[in-house]
This record gives C-alpha cells, structure tokens and sequence, in this order.
C-alpha cells in the first residue's frame, strides 16, 4: 500500500527530528502515462530507507540512490525518466511516459 503524502511528509519530519539525514523526492511533472501524479512523494534516509512512491515502484532505486547522493552532497537536483530515455527500460519505466522528480536534503525546518 502506498501511504498518503501526509503520512510521507509526517514520516520525513520524525525521521530528521530524529536526527536522521532526510531527503525528499517529488513528482514536480508528468507527460503521457505515468504512475504516480504531479506532487507525489518519497522520503529517504541516508541510508535508503524510504517510504512512499514516485513511480508505483518502477523508478524507487535509481531515486532512492540519488537521493542518498543529494543528503551527502547537499546539493538538490532534477531527475528525468521516460521511455525514450535508454535508461528507462533499465530502471522499468516502460509505460509509455515521462515523470520528472526533484530530489532535495531536507531538515525538520523545511518539511511542509
């Protein structure tokens, strides 16, 4: 079951008040086919643990390995998968669309 994104961003706000180094990655567009909408959410852990889904599960690893380089390096970025890029069908994104996901290092002070 994917959880809520109230439930996501709750699961971010504990995990950084409980001193853990938090990402949180963001469904920011979608084109075509995709399996999640526009403002869907995954928190992650330094150490990649994560809740919730941008994709319905087709594209979690390659976010969740971003995200755990994003908390280390603190710097945010934009992240693109879509059939017609080659590593698309790498990472399972095959149904036909494209989502856009920003990833960015939160603290308890930035989850909205």
């Amino acid at each position: 079951m994917i959880s809520t994104d109230t439930d996501i961003l709750a699961t971010a706000e504990d995990w950084a008040r409980d001193g853990r180094s938090v990402a949180l990655a963001t469904v920011i567009e979608t084109w075509g086919s995709a399996p999640r909408p526009v403002g869907s959410h995954l928190v992650i852990d330094a150490e990649g643990n994560f809740q919730g889904s941008v994709s319905g599960g087709c594209v979690e690893g390659a976010v969740v390995e971003e995200a755990v380089e994003v908390i280390a390096q603190g710097q945010p970025r934009t992240l693109e998968f879509g059939v017609a890029d080659e590593t698309a069908w790498k990472v399972g994104l095959s149904c036909g669309g494209r989502i856009r996901v920003y990833v960015e290092r939160i603290s308890t002070g930035t989850v909205n």
